[in-house]
């Protein structure tokens, strides 16, 4: 089951309540009614065309399949019940087709029961499953709500929000980051994606938001904040891992942006148009900027009253459709019309959501900063 949440309200609730309200969810979910009323809808086909076409077809093993079915949504006893039912129907049924104690409908009665005791243990391992899926899905969820805390929703003239899709997989916690702290330098903001997945990519995420928070309330400058960054990651990360970053930096009517192997941010004008704001000098990504001696370059872009900057990881760009084709964000970013940041940022997912046709394949982290 794919989740989305909006991180600007996950930060008002205990992490322990977290876990109980999301192990709730995660336990109920929702009821299908189409397995909810298929054993019975079964067993009532057979028993009506069995009475219409009399005991010469045969068609009462068919009862079996409502226990056999049973399995898919019901626990044991309501299963046991079913079964119960199938047999209890199959005497009646072989009664009034004369049939009953006949050797056909004793191995009809035993293959009920057989059926019934089959689908009785295989929901019992469903069931297992789904508790322990259910487990490691809340465990995964809440660490992604603790790690990713809520973010203001102004700050001064801007207008922030944030909208994080999971990507559809069992207990894949993603890496993707982001944070926004408000400083006496002025706003900035941190968005990333850690290399690869699970709880090293977390703990590598957790880092560098901590070194981040830090930083920006020290350094006076990006690239300073960078460096902070990359000290911090120096202790933690092993062999080839890295992690994508762009940083920026509010001003009045301006934007100071540093990129570090992140797909550069849009900014959509007050008119509609799109601009991508692509580096000219791109930094390598954290971690292995001792690849290259020139430290990070920013660069600053104007960004005036009425305009907005979209920041986002890569599970947008690479969100795929059944055709192949990668999600055309630049084509899409026109769509942040609504009145509202959270709202704008909702329409774009769900059109995401809509080229996919179903959940996505990487976690989807995006951040609209507007300027009122």
């Amino acid at each position: 089951m794919q989740r989305s949440f909006d991180p600007t309200d996950v930060g008002q609730v205990c992490p322990i309540a977290e876990v109980r309200l999301i192990a709730e969810e995660n336990r109920t979910g929702r009821a299908d009614p189409i397995a909810r009323w298929l054993p019975f809808a079964m067993m009532g086909a057979v028993a009506t065309v069995d009475l219409m076409a009399g005991p010469e077809f045969g068609y009462l093993p068919l009862l079996a399949l409502g226990p056999a079915f049973a399995t898919l949504h019901y626990g044991a006893r309501h299963t046991v019940l079913i079964g119960l039912i199938a047999f209890t129907l199959c005497v009646v049924l072989a009664a009034y087709d004369n049939v009953l104690g006949h050797r056909q409908d004793n191995l009809t009665l035993a293959s009920i029961i057989g059926v019934t005791s089959a689908s009785v243990l295989a929901g019992r391992r469903r069931q297992e499953r789904e508790r322990e899926l259910a487990t490691v899905r809340t465990v995964a969820e809440v660490a992604q709500r603790v790690l990713l805390r809520p973010v203001p929703r102004s700050a001064g003239p801007l207008r922030i929000a944030v909208n994080y899709t999971s990507a559809a997989a069992e207990a894949r916690i993603g890496g993707d980051l982001y944070e926004v702290v408000i400083t006496p330098f002025g706003v900035r903001i941190l968005i990333g994606d850690v290399q690869g997945k699970g709880l090293e990519a977390v703990e590598t995420a957790a880092g560098v938001l901590g070194a981040f928070r830090e930083a920006a309330y020290d350094e006076a400058d990006l690239p300073s904040v960078v460096k902070r960054l990359e000290k911090s990651l120096s202790r933690m990360l092993a062999g080839e891992r890295f992690v994508t970053a762009a940083l920026a930096h509010f001003g009045d009517a301006h934007v100071r942006l540093v990129n570090c192997g992140h797909p550069p941010p849009l900014i959509i004008g007050r008119s509609g148009d799109v601009r991508v704001a692509e580096p000219e000098d791109p930094s390598p990504p954290l971690g292995m900027t001792d690849l290259t001696d020139a430290p990070p370059r920013p660069y600053v872009l104007p960004f005036s009253p009425g305009d907005q900057m979209l920041l986002y990881t890569d599970g947008v760009i690479e969100a795929r459709n059944g055709a192949g084709q990668f999600y055309p964000l630049i084509d899409r970013a026109v769509l942040l019309t609504a009145a509202g940041a959270e709202e704008a940022l909702s329409d774009l997912q769900a059109d995401l959501i809509r080229h996919t046709g179903g959940p996505i394949a990487d976690d989807a982290a995006m951040l609209l900063v507007r300027h009122r």
